[in-house]
């Protein structure tokens, strides 16, 4: 009988790719995140102008991210945006330059950036709202975001670690009263840490820390400008902002003046580690707990896989291929009986060839941004590039969902090929489409900058349909002129009475048991992806992340495995379907999971920001279905050709 040699020798490949991966991940040390900066490095001679830019509002009460300007802080004359990628423009980034006016290693206390003479009832309402919400201010200076320093102790040794951006204001509530009182953080203490090249003198900025205080300013009898005194804050008279003035209520008719101190401090971190601070992880031992987790759940399912490879299947195989005559084969129970009606097409064969190839273009999207994110180009440096990257590849593997979808789709023995490729270039995209579209219309609705820009839009669709689509046909067109899966076995025509099964043998029960092993491989990690989401975190760890989903591969492949073999076992040949959906049901205990995961660790109220949240988790889950349903069927197919083929079959 004919071998499916191709996929045996595919598979290989892609397990010794893993390997190599895995390899990889170990030696660039993975708790100390490997990373490329993602930017040249800028030398500075002492005078050079710095351009602080102003970056968006966001807040992890809402979701929703607002420009800098929506608020009425001071303003340069002319704003001028800074180009952004696609990735930053979906992230609701909107970079402008600021009237901040600073000079390298020139100090500045007390300098005026504007007055609100009487905060009118709108803006004392902006204000509030914005502070009431814990709304954040960013910044960037030579792409390093500005961060207030937080001093932690970890085993009576202090460490200094990074909050970024800085809140608006706080408030606090009257003595005997409930009514809460805003104040504004309207003055700003910005430290520049710089290194200095002894050989060159040059200087490169490491560090963009800031303090931010709310003061009550005073001044003479008249407002002069830039040329104002203030005596709440005058280096003259030796009298600094500090957090034991009186602070600057936000109210309407309240005046408000902004003000800013620079100061510049030398230090030993050089240039290529200046992320380091921002990046740094406290929580190594819980990463190397989820993987030894994981790696549990995989020695279980490798030793019941080898179980049955190496015992039962061995036993049977040779058992079948030992009898002597026709009759001795009809006693015989079990797996073989089926051979006649195991590669039976299944119910709705396009839809599922839909589902395959989607899950190919996937796992190629992923495994590809893995690399690069491994190698250090998508490091929180470079600004939107992760989320860059991942729709480019989405789009580029097209060209893989579309041959592996029509090469299955002939393997069926189906003709339709063509409408076949466009199910499969279309149904995906087009549902999380339609679901980022009524998303991206609630965020315009609250005039967020979250949302979408047109030509943004217009630029996915350009992705879609000018490159997706195309590569998605043109694959299947190599597909299909490429011959179908060999089969080791030839199918009946009239098909085989399945007896009835035992409960657990169940479909619902058994793909929802299927799907418990791969969740719980990959839950503890999530964690982390979903507080880098949702709590705005740095996440960088992508050797810990590689290992985790090497394991999700082999989890999802063992236990639909795993699976397929008990059902093939009852005589049920209808295992296409439960293969996939065996796996790809752990999508659902991730969804599960990012409830219970709103509910204990975020504080959000707006009900526009509960539909937000559960609207991109959607999104996540059903990319994650594909995802890990693709990875199960493969591995089914493979088993399923391998011990069919080790048989006689008269």
């Amino acid at each position: 009988p004919a071998r499916s040699l191709e996929m045996d020798v595919g598979t290989m490949r892609v397990m010794k790719k893993m390997a190599s991966f895995v390899a990889l991940a170990m030696l660039l040390h993975v708790a100390s995140g490997f990373y490329l900066p993602g930017v040249a490095p800028q030398d500075y001679v002492q005078g050079d102008e710095l351009n602080v830019k102003v970056n968006k509002l966001s807040s992890v009460r809402t979701q929703l991210p607002y420009e800098y300007y929506s608020l009425p802080y001071c303003k340069p004359k002319k704003i001028i945006d800074s180009a952004e990628n696609l990735g930053e423009l979906l992230r609701g980034d909107r970079i402008e330059n600021s009237p901040y006016q600073i000079r390298m290693l020139q100090d500045q206390q007390c300098k005026v950036s504007c007055r609100i003479e009487a905060l009118s009832k709108v803006q004392a309402r902006q204000f509030q709202e914005k502070i009431g919400y814990d709304y954040r201010v960013n910044m960037i200076l030579d792409n390093l975001p500005v961060a207030v320093v937080k001093m932690e102790n970890d085993d009576g040794v202090p460490v200094k670690t990074y909050e970024r951006g800085f809140p608006v204001g706080f408030k606090s509530n009257n003595d005997g009263d409930d009514t809460a009182i805003y104040y504004l953080n309207n003055h700003l203490r910005f430290t520049i840490l710089y290194h200095r090249d002894v050989e060159s003198g040059l200087s490169r900025i490491v560090g963009f820390e800031v303090e931010p205080l709310s003061v009550k300013h005073s001044y003479g009898a008249f407002w002069e400008d830039d040329e104002t005194l203030l005596q709440t804050c005058n280096p003259s008279r030796g009298v600094y902002v500090s957090n034991a003035m009186e602070p600057q209520p936000v109210a309407e008719d309240e005046e408000v003046v902004f003000s800013y101190d620079v100061l510049f401090e030398g230090s030993d971190i050089r240039w290529a580690s200046r992320w380091d601070t921002y990046l740094l992880m406290r929580d190594e031992q819980i990463h190397w707990f989820s993987i030894i987790n994981s790696l549990m759940i995989v020695f279980f399912l490798s030793g019941m896989v080898a179980m049955i490879m190496l015992r039962t299947l061995h036993k049977d195989i040779t058992n079948y291929n030992q009898l002597d005559n026709i009759e001795e084969a009809h006693e015989e129970t079990g797996w073989k009986l089926v051979h006649g009606d195991v590669f039976r097409p299944p119910e709705q064969p396009a839809l599922f060839c839909v589902f395959v190839g989607t899950g190919v273009q996937l796992l190629g999207m992923v495994v590809i941004t893995m690399m690069f994110a491994l190698l250090g180009f998508l490091s929180p440096a470079n600004r939107g590039g992760l989320m860059s990257a991942t729709l480019m590849l989405f789009a580029f593997m097209g060209l893989l969902g579309g041959y592996y979808s029509a090469r299955l789709y002939k393997t069926f023995r189906q003709t339709d090929w063509r409408a076949t490729s466009l199910k499969t270039a279309l149904l995906f995209p087009a549902v999380l489409f339609g679901i980022f579209i009524f998303l991206d219309l609630l965020i315009w609705g609250q005039r967020s900058s979250g949302a979408v820009p047109l030509g943004t839009l217009l630029a996915l669709c350009f992705l879609w349909f000018g490159i997706s689509v195309p590569l998605v046909l043109l694959g299947s067109y190599f597909g299909v002129k490429k011959p179908a899966f060999e089969e080791p076995v030839r199918t009946n025509r009239i098909p085989r009475q399945i007896p009835q099964q035992e409960w657990y043998m169940n479909p619902v029960f058994s793909i929802i048991i299927g799907g418990v092993l791969p969740f719980g491989a990959v839950f503890i990690e999530l964690f982390f992806i979903l507080s880098s989401m949702w709590l705005h975190q740095f996440y960088y760890m992508f050797g810990f992340l590689f290992i985790v989903f090497t394991i999700l591969i082999v989890t999802c492949a063992e236990i639909s495995i795993v699976l397929s073999y008990f059902q093939l076992c009852s005589e049920d040949y209808r295992w296409w379907w439960r293969s996939y959906l065996s796996s790809g049901s752990s999508s659902l205990y991730l969804f599960i999971y990012s409830i219970f995961y709103f509910f204990t660790r975020l504080e959000i109220t707006k009900p526009v920001s509960a539909v937000l949240y559960f609207g991109y988790m959607t999104i996540v889950s059903c990319s994650y279905f594909m995802l890990t349903g693709t990875i199960g069927f493969l591995a089914s197919y493979w088993f399923v050709n391998k011990i069919y083929s080790a048989v006689k079959i008269d």
